[in-house]
């Protein structure tokens, strides 16, 4: 054993001496020569998206909004050359003064912008706190339509040192003329940009468990504060051409199914909650059942108390402040409807910030 051990011995000493390990584990930073650009420590932004406001509610800044907005082929996917004569010929003469009106009678004159922008911000400001355990986190808000301009706020989480990006659209249902346009406008900037950033688009969480209780929590409680019992719950969900659910779009078939979890999650029977389709523009057929006709048609029937939501939009805004709290109110009480109730979006309340906080970090999942 001695003579092994000897011999062995030897052997080592014969081999090259290892190279002593550096007792440093840090490598020294690399020393960037004067002129090279500034080089930021990398962060994560998610970046809010929804539909947009105008910047004010006189004629001209509406007929910008309207133009931009009207403009989009994804919402108006009708041959340019029948479609641009009667866009900037008749519509954006005349509906800009209308539509200035209707946003008026909803402003927020104490910031002097849309709902829509005030309760965005918030919901920004509120998730920026709550991700507060993630530091390298930056957290925005933009617009498809307006301003802030979705291109502005991806090359400020740029300038930040963000070289991966969330995308989050608030629409908790996929439609051509929503989802896909806002990822639209966002790679319209990525293709301006040398240095693109990795980017990341949220899906729709149309029957995210989280967002079904959410829902169904708030009605709970907004139910509780009345003084009368609905007989009908009218979900309300934005509309589109019947068209687009031919060619393929998944929006229709995706607010029933929120509807009918919904039901599921409320215990009621599925008599007592209805799907409506709001907001249609122009002569083409859209989603049915109308939502204003179904008003009228309730209150004819006799039904004399209901209760709406919106569950498709993640923040009030026109449609739901004007068009369903105040015009379908007035048509249903004109049609022998008594007790009326709006439910407010899940906006900036707890159970909002509860859908978007668990949709953000379920996509940042590999990031963070």
């Amino acid at each position: 054993m001695n003579e092994m051990l000897k011999q062995a011995s030897v052997e080592l000493s014969r081999r090259p001496a290892m190279r002593q390990a550096d007792p440093s584990p840090l490598t020294p930073p690399r020393v960037l020569p004067p002129e090279h650009p500034r080089v930021l420590p990398r962060k994560i932004g998610v970046l809010l998206l929804n539909l947009g406001t105008p910047d004010a509610t006189d004629f001209w800044p509406m007929r910008r909004y309207l133009k931009q907005f009207l403009s989009d082929r994804r919402v108006i996917e009708v041959p340019r050359l029948i479609w641009w004569p009667i866009l900037n010929l008749i519509i954006l003469s005349v509906r800009p003064g209308r539509k200035g009106k209707d946003y008026a009678s909803i402003w927020n004159n104490e910031l002097n912008e849309g709902p829509l922008k005030t309760i965005t911000r918030s919901q920004a400001e509120q998730l920026a706190a709550r991700m507060g355990d993630q530091e390298s986190v930056v957290v925005d808000w933009g617009m498809r339509y307006a301003n802030p301009s979705t291109e502005s706020r991806i090359l400020a989480l740029q300038e930040q040192g963000c070289d991966r990006i969330l995308l989050v659209p608030l629409y908790p249902h996929y439609a051509a003329a929503t989802t896909a346009t806002a990822a639209d406008e966002a790679f319209r900037a990525l293709m301006k940009m040398r240095w693109q950033p990795a980017v990341r688009l949220a899906p729709s969480w149309h029957d995210d468990p989280v967002y079904i209780k959410s829902l169904a929590a708030s009605i709970r409680s907004h139910l509780a504060t009345l003084d009368f019992e609905p007989e009908i719950l009218v979900t309300s969900y934005h509309g589109m051409p019947q068209k687009y659910l031919e060619k393929g779009d998944p929006y229709h078939c995706q607010c029933q199914k929120t509807t009918r979890l919904l039901i599921g999650e409320l215990g009621w029977p599925k008599e007592r909650v209805m799907v409506t389709f709001q907001s249609r523009f122009g002569n083409d057929p859209w989603l049915q059942p109308y939502t204003d006709k179904t008003m009228e048609a309730l209150g004819q029937k006799g039904v004399k108390r209901i209760a709406m939501i919106a569950p498709g939009f993640s923040a009030d805004c026109l449609e739901t402040l004007e068009e369903l709290e105040v015009e379908n109110r007035e048509i249903f009480e004109h049609n022998g409807g008594e007790k009326f109730a709006y439910i407010p979006c899940l906006n900036d309340s707890e159970w909002g910030m509860d859908v978007i906080e668990h949709i953000v970090r379920r996509e940042l999942m590999g990031w963070i």
